[in-house]
């Protein structure tokens, strides 16, 4: 219980909403005994991460909240963070969504994962500044950084809406972004600003050819192609053809179980082709879809 203990501590003198996806741990029990004050919404089944932050985000517009923190249990806020990221998504409203600058467990580097979305490609001011001490702004403009901690304007949800369910785990974040620019609003880091995300230790392996492997095609497959920012139908197409091509060259190898796989690849993405098309066509439209 050490991680949901430190994250509710740090976020403690805020109105907080937990949605437990039916976890058997005793993480229910310990808010309810410790933390009173916490609204819990218990799920019967796990509905995964997007959904459950969806129902988070719908509670927390239904009791009067200007703008939602989403947070990790994994992950606590340190010191002024969060009272100063509403300030400056105040002051910037453009910015939709504003992360703090995620931390290791130690506190003495980066978060490595988070440091990838915040690196030189994707804005060279960022990192440029810092070592060449020049000024540093207060917030820098970023394309993508992930949902472990984010504060998110109310005026944003309302024109993008929540999480879209075609994602379960992993892939919702960066569906999301894409959808706040398509609608006119900015993500944001805010600097001097900063949370512990306590996951650096937890690293999973993905054997090829596997249901596994598959399953970790079709998340990235929805990401590329709902992507609502460009024009996929033509790309769509291509990838079916190499897929056919793919079958047949491992056939005449007699490579079958790749053949299998990448024939299970090809009914994948024709399974999901008319849930990304329902997708896109909602996604596009300015409502708080996804939320009640």
């Amino acid at each position: 219980m050490d991680w949901i203990s430190k994250c509710l501590q740090s976020v403690s003198g805020f109105q907080v909403i937990v949605v437990d996806n039916n976890s058997d741990d005793g993480t229910k029990k310990f808010i309810k005994n410790n933390y009173p004050e916490v609204q819990l919404i218990e799920q019967a089944k796990n509905i995964g991460f997007g959904q459950a932050n969806n129902i988070g985000i719908s509670q927390a517009l239904t009791n009067g909240a200007k703008h939602v923190f989403l947070l990790n249990q994994d992950a606590w806020v340190l010191e002024e963070c969060l009272g100063n990221l509403v300030e400056l998504q105040n002051k910037n409203p453009e910015f939709g969504i504003l992360s703090p600058v995620h931390l290791n467990a130690k506190k003495d580097k980066m978060d490595a994962l988070f440091s990838q979305h915040v690196s030189f490609q994707y804005n060279p001011y960022f990192f440029s500044d810092m070592v060449l001490k020049s000024e540093q702004k207060e917030l820098y403009e970023f394309p993508f950084i992930n949902a472990a901690a984010w504060l998110i304007s109310k005026e944003c949800i309302e024109n993008v809406g929540g999480f879209d369910p075609i994602f379960f785990h992993y892939g919702e974040d960066i569906n999301y972004c894409s959808r706040a620019r398509y609608h006119g609003f900015k993500i944001g880091l805010g600097v001097n600003n900063f949370i512990v995300h306590d996951r650096e230790e937890r690293k999973h392996q993905i054997e090829n050819f596997t249901r596994a492997h598959l399953n970790y095609k079709e998340r990235n497959y929805k990401v590329r192609f709902a992507n609502i920012t460009g024009s996929v139908s033509d790309e769509l197409k291509k990838k079916q053809a190499d897929l056919k091509k793919d079958i047949l060259k491992n056939i005449i190898f007699f490579r079958f179980k790749n053949a299998r796989f990448h024939l299970d690849e090809l009914l994948m993405i024709q399974r999901i082709i008319p849930e990304i098309k329902e997708s896109r066509e909602l996604n596009k439209l300015k409502g708080k879809h996804y939320l009640n």
